[in-house]
């Protein structure tokens, strides 16, 4: 049974738009890393052999240098035989068996090659014979001396003629070379243009089919969703078998229509009984309205409150209860320091007066069992805070604080050098992880209750003071390092700490 091929414009339709935008790039960037490698593979080789060229002539002159240099110092020696004629001899017939060694050693047919090789035999041959002037110079025998000069001579002369035609005969080459050289780049700029152009084919059939496969549907989809923005629901649906994201988004599209078709049933169905219904809505929109109307008269404004305790106090100043009086003063002072500051900054100094009165009556509500401890430094501290900052951290404290033993509630304030540390901590349990990190995902989202799932069943705590607290001194200071809530200095109970910057 034969295979059935697998057309490529069906394999490409039927991939995710993102496989299609990566198989676009992964061309891209084949094609470009080919094209970049084979560039630099060329250039590399080119430049290369342009650099062996101009060593190979280089090294020529050098070693020219030194056969001069060696019969310079020879017929120093020969002439008047010192001490630095016979080691310039020797130094620079070091240098010349050191490049001579590199030379052709064996006849060649190749031009080049075969003239290294003379270039060999004629160096070694007045190497000889200039090493015997040398020995005849020093034993002063003229007659073999003589005959060794010569030979050393014509071997000298011959040789650096023979250098300069191998000299020749590199250049040439090297031009030759040069030329190759010219011929590899003009291919390899010829291969670039017609990799760009192969490519750059490639990539408009690709992107063609691409953006074909992506706009016809988006076109149908567009026509379609005017026909329903103007009412007409009776249209065909698409039925996509594309697993790609406009496929999903067509039968996202067909399942709406079919979902608001029978919205629409549903809505003629339940038209009759809402019409039933409307009258009895009435009816129980008018019962509401007269029982919020009394929920209004019934309710007690706050003002007449704080005159209703001042009157309170002076009725038990009256009957010499002063205790009472002083109780009642001071539930007085909360709530007009609540009515007055309300939505608007104090300073600090009136924040920790505000703590006295709140904390005198939670003492006379809880008794010996709250035990209250201020750690203020002497001084005024006027930097302005949100009003009622301060209590409901107290209130937390005093709250959790009491719940299984006495409470003990520590309010201390640090003077640092950008600012001024306020921190309130208890002796409880402690406030675990999930609610410490829900109230500060509570305070970066904008709400203000904790989630649910947060709370105990038995909690009435809901978090919303304590996520006001921080989010009024995010909004004021512009600021999100503010606020931190940790465990206590001995590793129990909530410290609750707020950081006011000193400068602002």
């Amino acid at each position: 049974m034969k295979k059935k091929l697998l057309n490529p414009v069906v394999f490409i339709r039927h991939r995710t738009l993102r496989w299609r935008i990566m198989l676009c790039i992964g061309i891209a960037i084949f094609m470009l890393t080919v094209s970049i490698f084979m560039t630099m593979r060329f250039s590399y080789y080119s430049i290369n052999n342009l650099g062996d060229s101009y060593k190979s002539n280089s090294e020529l002159t050098q070693f020219t240098q030194s056969v001069s240099a060696t019969e310079n110092a020879m017929e120093d020696y020969v002439i008047y035989r010192t001490f630095e004629s016979i080691d310039a001899y020797y130094n620079s017939r070091t240098k010349v068996e050191e490049f001579f060694e590199n030379l052709q050693e064996f006849p060649s047919r190749n031009d080049v090659y075969h003239k290294e090789y003379i270039v060999h035999q004629l160096t070694e041959s007045f190497l000889y014979y200039s090493n015997m002037a040398i020995s005849a110079r020093r034993a002063n025998d003229e007659e073999e001396l003589g005959v060794a000069y010569k030979y050393a001579m014509d071997s000298y002369n011959y040789l650096v003629n023979q250098i300069l035609e191998l000299n020749n005969m590199r250049l040439q080459q090297n031009a030759n070379r040069y030329d190759e050289n010219q011929n590899r780049i003009r291919i390899t700029n010829t291969l670039s243009v017609v990799f760009f152009l192969i490519f750059s084919v490639l990539i408009f059939f690709v992107l063609y089919f691409t953006i074909t496969s992506i706009m016809e549907p988006l076109a149908d989809l567009s026509e379609v969703s005017n026909k329903v923005s103007q009412g007409d629901f009776d249209i065909p649906l698409f039925n996509s078998k594309s697993t790609d994201e406009i496929g999903n988004l067509c039968r996202a599209f067909d399942k709406m229509i079919i979902s608001i078709r029978e919205y629409i049933d549903t809505i003629w169905e339940k038209a009759r009984t809402e019409a039933e219904l409307k009258e009895k809505e009435i009816e129980m929109q008018t019962l509401y309205t007269d029982a919020q109307l009394r929920a209004l008269q019934n309710q007690i404004n706050p003002h007449f409150l704080f005159n209703t305790l001042n009157t309170g106090a002076q009725l038990a100043m009256m009957e010499n209860a002063d205790k009472t009086c002083y109780f009642i003063e001071q539930v007085a002072d909360f709530f007009r320091y609540n009515i007055q500051q309300q939505s608007r900054t104090v300073s600090i100094d009136e924040e920790l007066g505000l703590i006295d009165n709140f904390v005198y009556i939670m003492k006379v509500r809880f008794g010996n069992r709250l035990e209250f401890t201020k750690d203020i430094p002497k001084g005024e501290f006027p930097q302005a805070i949100p009003s009622m900052t301060l209590q409901p951290l107290v209130e937390n404290c005093i709250k959790h604080g009491l719940k299984n033993t006495k409470g003990k509630v520590l309010l201390k304030l640090e003077i640092e050098e950008s600012f001024i540390v306020i921190s309130v901590s208890d002796n409880g349990e402690g406030m675990p992880d999930k609610t410490k990190e829900a109230v500060f995902a509570a305070v970066a989202s904008g709400t203000t209750r904790l989630a649910p799932e947060v709370l105990d069943d038995n909690s009435t705590h809901n978090g919303t003071g304590l996520i006001s607290v921080f989010m009024r001194l995010q909004l004021q200071f512009h600021r999100n390092d503010l606020f931190d809530i940790t465990k206590g200095d001995n590793g129990e109970g909530t410290k609750f700490i707020i950081r006011i910057p000193r400068n602002v």
